[in-house]
């Protein structure tokens, strides 16, 4: 393939990484970027080339996108969520026992169930009990 082939499909990559975001298409993209190079000075045939670039994509994965991940925070740590139980927020509409409704907290709004006995006036501020995926559980704040 031709030096600027490799670059051309390169660029591609990183740009398609950059739409998606997965950190999975800069490594085969910086190890076109690379071939290109190595294509651009002639040092080697087509089947070195693609061996190459193939070694490159899958060694680097392997080796650099789980660190890379962890240093960038895209992993998505679970835990993070937890840190919401023992937050305040402040109820959008009233919520009956075992009810479902909306509160703000930290300036968006979540989707809240009442985990209390006694109904919940909106304005209400509540304390996170617990979470479940994207909803939280919340009783009264005591005073």
């Amino acid at each position: 393939m031709a030096w600027w082939a490799w670059i051309l499909l390169g660029l591609i990559l990183l740009g398609l990484e950059l739409l998606i975001g997965t950190l999975y298409l800069v490594f085969p993209g910086v190890a076109a970027l690379a071939i290109g190079l190595l294509a651009f000075v002639d040092a080697g045939s087509a089947w070195v080339e693609w061996l190459l670039f193939t070694v490159l994509s899958v060694g680097t994965m392997l080796l650099f996108r789980r660190p890379l991940l962890g240093r960038l925070k895209l992993g998505g740590d679970p835990g993070d969520i937890d840190a919401l139980v023992g937050e305040t927020a402040i109820l959008v509409e009233p919520l009956p026992p075992d009810g479902i409704g909306k509160a703000d907290m930290r300036g968006s709004s979540w989707n809240v169930r009442n985990a209390g006995e006694e109904p919940l006036a909106a304005g209400q501020r509540v304390r996170v009990e617990r979470v479940q995926g994207l909803l939280l559980w919340v009783k009264a704040e005591k005073r």
